[in-house]
């Protein structure tokens, strides 16, 4: 694929990626059930966005734009996808035919992998030993306790955070460069493409929850649809019903009517035994 460049001087430096760094500590402050951490991951590399398209309102308002898409990872190696993605605006910036929608995809593919890290090293191993050292402590009396717990969780995590984005800069900038000029940039986008899709299409049994307990019979030989339905594929009632929302939010269909009707829906179904969660 060949790419042309356009001149630029507005490269990111270590004090601007120090700046994303800071600005990832209120990830989950604005997070919200319909697109989860984005707002967060916006505001993370707010700065560095302004910086990238100085003079480029037009792409500046697109970048924005792009990264109030849905978004979720553990919270302590979000800087490391940030970075990466940083590195990707500058080639947006820089190129002429950069595919933007490229960005995305890499974000995608890399939510399901990192949160898998981190939240078994840092909330399930990390945060579980900090908790046990504090309150066999605490228990006794010994101001240590809280003490110990916020240094032994936060001063690793901290850390992490820190080093996830210096280093997502620099894979991002670096690695991508190189397969751009290798011609493998269309095969790696593609992958990343296809990985992203297959992460978001497995939260969906995660996140959609919905069941029913209608059963075919009566007695002990009842046989339950839903045991029916997980036979042919575990989560088919939550795919079946995340696509009635993507078909109707591809109409257009305002968001707010579709949470009143499924909180409607839902009530009438629970009461006529019907769905269950």
């Amino acid at each position: 694929m060949t790419m042309t460049s356009k001149k630029t001087d507005n490269r990111i430096t270590k004090k601007d990626l120090r700046k994303m760094f800071w600005r990832s500590l209120p990830m989950e402050f604005s997070w919200h059930y319909e697109r989860q951490m984005h707002m967060g991951f916006a505001f993370m590399i707010g700065p560095l966005l302004k910086k990238i398209y100085k003079n480029d309102p037009k792409g500046l308002s697109e970048a924005i734009q792009r990264h109030m898409e849905f978004f979720n990872c553990t919270v302590h190696v979000t800087p490391f996808i940030g970075g990466i993605t940083v590195a990707m605006e500058e080639m947006n910036a820089t190129q002429d035919d950069f595919d933007s929608s490229s960005i995305n995809a890499v974000k995608a593919a890399l939510m399901g992998p990192l949160s898998g890290i981190g939240d078994s090293l840092l909330l399930g191993t990390l945060r579980v030993l900090a908790v046990g050292i504090g309150t066999s402590l605490a228990v006794q009396g010994n101001i240590l306790g809280p003490i110990l717990f916020l240094m032994i969780f936060n001063v690793p995590a901290f850390i992490l955070r820190y080093v996830c984005a210096m280093k997502g800069y620099e894979l991002g900038a670096t690695y991508l460069e190189k397969i751009q000029k290798s011609g493998l940039m269309q095969k790696f986008m593609l992958a990343a493409g296809i990985l992203g899709v297959m992460v978001i299409g497995g939260m969906t049994n995660e996140l959609v929850v919905i069941s029913t307990p209608l059963a075919m019979g009566s007695g002990d030989t009842a046989t339950k649809i839903q045991a029916i339905l997980d036979g042919i594929m575990p989560g088919l009632l939550s795919l079946g019903v995340m696509g009635i929302y993507y078909y109707l939010l591809n109409k257009k269909v305002n968001v707010i009517i579709l949470i009143v009707a499924t909180a409607i829906i839902g009530i009438i179904c629970a009461q006529f035994g019907i769905l269950s969660c």
